[in-house]
């Protein structure tokens, strides 16, 4: 009887307790447009490069008003394959941001070129443009800018550094998809923009996948010849490639989804601002910066007091998370760049001070008004 009730509050803890994302709410409202979808591929017995992946490419360019799309099995593939084609190479320097996730530094290094780490700007947390100038060099190829946590980068600037140093760039966009800079989508404004469909981003596939996209042919049709193995024909290949396909199954989820992420989005928003009209005397909220669309991928808080705040939350069963806990440029993968501690102050200040709350389309008000009340009495206690 006593381990029956002890099941029984467990239960009811997990019910209340409020996660980071709940990809269950969403699937419960499009289950019956999944299910038959997945059921038709099964049924044609057709799972990789088939129809559903043309379509997507296609709706996903005209999404961005933008001539072409390659569909491929991770955001990571799309950086990686995308540098390739732009012809980064060993001997070459990209600049990216230390602030994000590994895998725009990690591509550099995938095709021989060298992470070169600018700072980033204290309100908005994407890369700084007054720092990227700063670390060109004879051998500076590319820049890749990233929009964390669905707050596009500065790509006016951005774009205005690159033609001057004649420059390319690879915008990583896995965190900001639907995110527009002045009227314009991201990942449209520079020469490439990748993107992630991860399960978690705010178009997600429910495993692994990825794009590219572009308005240059070259580019185009050397990155669709990478991601089947440098494949023109059937075992005809002109180069070495890789396996970066993308299954049917992903395609017809994403289509789905496709359709309704602009209401994603418009939600994100709604429940972003219903947040820092709460909280915005007791922490520093996300910023909106004048002529973008922040589509809140994350809605990221700074607190000096971060680490009570993510205690008080965990103790009323309010999921966190810490988005980035340690900066690229100390971690122990980079160590060959020869960083230290103190290069990048803004970056090392934010990584100290930076907590991501729940935010997802299904989340309700009235927990968001709670998550709120419980970082206020977490910041004035």
């Amino acid at each position: 009887m006593a381990i029956q009730q002890k099941t029984d509050r467990e239960i009811n803890i997990k019910e209340d307790s409020i996660p980071m994302l709940d990809l269950r709410a969403q699937y419960n409202k499009l289950r019956h447009e999944i299910e038959k979808a997945i059921v038709e591929i099964l049924e044609s017995g057709h799972f990789i490069l088939g129809t559903h992946v043309e379509a997507l490419e296609k709706e996903i360019a005209e999404y961005h008003n933008i001539r072409y799309a390659v569909s491929l099995a991770s955001g990571t593939d799309a950086l990686h394959l995308g540098l390739r084609a732009l012809g980064i190479k060993e001997g070459d320097e990209v600049i990216t941001t230390p602030f994000t996730f590994i895998a725009a530094a990690e591509a550099i290094v995938y095709v021989g070129a060298t992470p070169v780490f600018a700072d980033i700007d204290r309100q908005t947390l994407n890369i700084d443009p007054v720092k990227i100038e700063k670390k060109i060099t004879p051998r500076t190829k590319a820049i890749i800018p990233v929009h964390l946590f669905g707050q596009p980068a500065d790509m006016e600037k951005i774009m205005r550094i690159a033609k001057n140093y004649n420059l390319k760039v690879i915008e990583d966009c896995a965190q900001a998809f639907g995110a527009k800079h002045k009227g314009t989508a991201v990942g449209s404004i520079g020469n490439i923009g990748c993107f992630s469909f991860y399960p978690s981003k705010n178009l997600g596939a429910y495993g692994d996948a990825g794009m590219m996209i572009t308005s240059n042919p070259e580019i185009y049709e050397k990155v669709k010849l990478l991601r089947n193995h440098g494949s023109i024909t059937s075992y005809r290949h002109s180069s070495i490639g890789y396996n970066s396909r993308l299954d049917e199954i992903q395609a017809a989820i994403l289509r789905i989804k496709l359709k309704y992420v602009d209401l994603y989005n418009l939600k994100r928003r709604e429940l972003a601002e219903l947040y820092t009209s709460i909280i915005r005397k007791v922490v520093q909220c996300p910023v909106e910066i004048t002529d973008s669309i922040h589509v809140y991928h994350q809605y990221t808080i700074r607190s000096p007091k971060r680490e009570k705040i993510r205690k008080v939350l965990k103790d009323n069963s309010i999921s966190s998370v810490i988005y980035y806990p340690l900066p690229l440029h100390l971690q122990d993968a980079f160590k060959y760049l020869g960083y230290e501690r103190n290069y990048f102050p803004e970056s090392e200040a934010a990584a100290e001070e930076v907590l991501s709350l729940p935010i997802y389309p299904e989340l309700k008000p009235e927990k968001v008004r709670f998550i709120a009340e419980t970082v206020i009495k977490a910041s004035q206690g």
